[in-house]
């Protein structure tokens, strides 16, 4: 009997990537200020690699004040202009606006009482979907419930929050857990669930 492997997509010879994988992807997040942040670090990587924002995420969360909703939601030009002279983060004019944007709207509905944990996890009805992955290939690119979740992120004002990006943060934040079945994590997540 062979030992259980690790999801093929990390390569083994790539530490940032291994570390990832063993420790975050998958596991369910419930904090809404972390859900949040994830979605703008997944709506930075569109047209990108993934390792490319690992490598940048901490100058990002230094550049884009951790990541706090409120702070962001003021920025004006002139920050923006600060932020674009940052080789340490994704220097898309169209990016940091979005994330503005998003704060913005995170913001609202907060205003208007909707906790944002609590919105992304009715989704799945408060419990991750188990994927039954063989190999990560197997899996869609987007599904049904990633598209209702896009297209009410949009409704409320949200920008690069298609479907196939909302799916990769579902799964990053263990809404879905599609650690492929033989790796030690599929399992070990499943723990982390409420």
């Amino acid at each position: 009997m062979t030992a259980p492997v690790p999801c093929a997509w990390a390569p083994p010879d790539d530490k940032l990537y291994r570390d990832y994988h063993g420790q975050e992807w998958g596991v369910p997040e419930y904090d809404s200020r972390a859900l949040w942040e994830k979605l703008q670090l997944d709506g930075m990587q569109a047209g990108l690699a993934w390792i490319t924002i690992l490598r940048k995420r901490e100058s990002m969360r230094e550049e884009f004040d951790g990541f706090d909703p409120e702070k962001i939601a003021r920025w004006d030009q002139a920050r923006i202009e600060k932020a674009l002279s940052n080789p340490g983060i994704i220097r898309s004019p169209k990016k940091i606006e979005a994330c503005i944007g998003n704060a913005r709207a995170f913001l609202d509905a907060a205003d208007a009482g909707e906790n944002f944990s609590d919105f992304c996890w009715s989704f799945v009805d408060g419990t991750p979907i188990l994927g039954h992955l063989k190999h990560y290939k197997d899996g869609p690119t987007k599904t049904d419930i990633s598209e209702a979740c896009s297209k009410a992120l949009k409704q409320r004002g949200y920008k690069f929050v298609g479907p196939t990006i909302v799916y990769a943060w579902m799964q990053a934040c263990g809404l879905y857990n599609d650690h492929e079945i033989d790796c030690p994590r599929f399992k070990q997540v499943q723990e982390f669930a409420r």
